[in-house]
């Protein structure tokens, strides 16, 4: 196989591609070729020493979820078999031509998702799923603030938001980006008149937080009685002043949030969710996973460079060559 490998600690300088032999899957494992593979933040943060790789991962090789054709299975997989398409989460070894994951942190592709659209859809729509309906219960009717909305988990959680009859407003500081969130569901405005929005409406019920620290003061003056402040993402040392008797008086919540370092079971059933409730909104086209930019596998270190870059659109892939 092909695949993106970091030699050691730093910048785009320890980021390689090698070949090595593909992996072969244990009882409970398939193996799956994707065509495209999803670049997170949590990729990048990882090359930097920022992000510790969970236990019997591969430690060298970046990746955070897997979309493909499954090319060969354990003897014990009862949910796939070769040539199913699938797509969910892996703890590590992403970015690459042959992938091992658990059968239970996958998911069936329906046959309406392209290859690249299914490959943007995994980690960015577990993780809005998770955030703002699993732990933060919105529902219809209720008022979500996405603050960092034209990327791929902002989007995600857009369109989800949308098809559950919450109203949305969405804070996207690039102003070309936010006719493309708008047509996802949204009100769309810049930082300070999106807060202002809010406020006006009453309070937002959930925020879903994507940049971190900058917005903490105004998210705590734009939760309403009850809200609930999701903070899936942030910068390393990322701090904030919160006025502890603000949160009291509001009787609101403040929950933080990571998918990758949680255990197997609790992914497996929340991958069980998102089948359920969510994967037929994207065969149905009531949801769409937002395809940014794509790179060629050789271009990794520039790809992962722009995962970082301010203004982005949706999910940035790399395509990966047939092996």
């Amino acid at each position: 196989m092909r695949c993106v490998v970091y030699r050691g600690v730093g910048g785009r300088e320890v980021v390689a591609v090698e070949q090595r032999p593909d992996p072969q899957p244990d009882r409970f494992e398939v193996v799956i070729a994707p065509p495209f593979a999803g670049i997170n933040p949590a990729d990048v943060l990882q090359r930097e020493g920022k992000h510790p790789v969970p236990p019997g991962w591969p430690q060298d090789i970046p990746g955070l979820e897997v979309a493909g054709p499954v090319v060969a299975a354990g003897d014990a997989v009862t949910a796939f078999k070769v040539g199913d398409r699938a797509f969910g989460l892996v703890g590590g070894g992403g970015l690459a031509t042959r992938v091992v994951a658990n059968e239970r942190e996958l998911a069936p592709v329906p046959d309406e998702l392209d290859a690249a659209t299914a490959a943007a859809a995994p980690q960015s729509f577990l993780t809005a799923f998770d955030a703002i309906v699993m732990q933060a219960g919105l529902g219809a009717g209720d008022l979500l603030l996405v603050n960092g909305a034209s990327g791929c988990v902002g989007t995600a959680a857009v369109q989800l938001a949308a098809a559950l009859g919450a109203r949305v407003v969405a804070n996207v500081r690039t102003a070309e980006l936010r006719p493309r969130v708008a047509a996802m569901g949204a009100e769309v405005l810049p930082a300070d008149e999106a807060f202002a929005r809010v406020r006006e409406l009453g309070g937002a019920d959930v925020i879903l937080e994507l940049v971190g620290a900058p917005h903490m003061a105004d998210n705590m003056t734009a939760l309403a009685r009850r809200g609930r402040l999701m903070l899936v993402g942030a910068k390393p040392g990322d701090e904030a002043v919160v006025v502890l008797r603000d949160l009291m008086s509001a009787r609101a919540q403040l929950i933080g949030s990571t998918l990758r370092t949680r255990p197997p079971e609790q992914k497996a059933a929340l991958v069980q969710e998102f089948l359920r409730r969510v994967v037929p909104m994207l065969a149905s086209g009531r949801a769409a996973a937002a395809v940014g930019e794509v790179f060629a596998l050789d271009a990794a270190a520039e790809a992962l460079d722009h995962v970082r870059t301010a203004g982005k659109f949706g999910k940035v892939l790399l395509e990966m060559p047939a092996a």
